[in-house]
């Protein structure tokens, strides 16, 4: 009897155990892992040419800080194009990667000097990410959300934040 009570008992602890532990979590491949690795190199290159092809024929991208969205590959060519005059020396660090079954996010940390976006001639930076969805291997949806009160504060354009002290 008491073996049959340590065996229930044994049994049940594995049944438990398997029915609560939380479901195994798949880290992002590294196909997954080589999108964002290319996406960040094609933003680097200050080459529209070279962002699209990470991107499907129905591709939807926007920029949802400022309000812009492309829904073709010509008016991606052109929004990438219009960053890369307004901000030149624009730079993307990568920071994280966290893409599984064909969705995740890409963060990253934004930085150059603005020419053309407000014209001040500034620097600036700011942390943002990308959340995409992908088929086929390739980008068909990209949101970038990031807070652009950030770069409008470093640009002059906004009051600095003062600490909750200071108020």
């Amino acid at each position: 009897m008491k073996r049959i009570l340590t065996l229930t008992a044994l049994v049940a602890l594995i049944v438990l155990s398997s029915i609560a532990a939380p479901p195994e979590v798949k880290a992002a491949s590294q196909d997954e892992s080589a999108i964002a690795e290319k996406w960040i190199a094609a933003w680097n290159s200050h080459d529209a040419e070279k962002l699209l092809p990470l991107f499907t024929s129905d591709v939807f991208y926007e920029d949802v800080a400022f309000g812009e969205a492309s829904h073709s590959p010509a008016e991606l060519r052109k929004f990438a194009a219009d960053y890369f005059e307004s901000v030149p020396d624009l730079k993307i660090e990568l920071l994280r990667v966290s893409l599984h079954n064909d969705h995740g996010t890409i963060e990253w940390t934004l930085s150059g000097t603005d020419k053309a976006m407000y014209r001040t001639g500034k620097k600036f930076s700011v942390r943002g990410v990308s959340v995409i969805d992908v088929r086929a291997g390739k980008i068909f949806r990209n949101l970038d959300f990031y807070d652009s009160a950030t770069i409008m504060r470093q640009l002059g354009l906004l009051p600095t934040q003062q600490p909750d002290s200071a108020k």
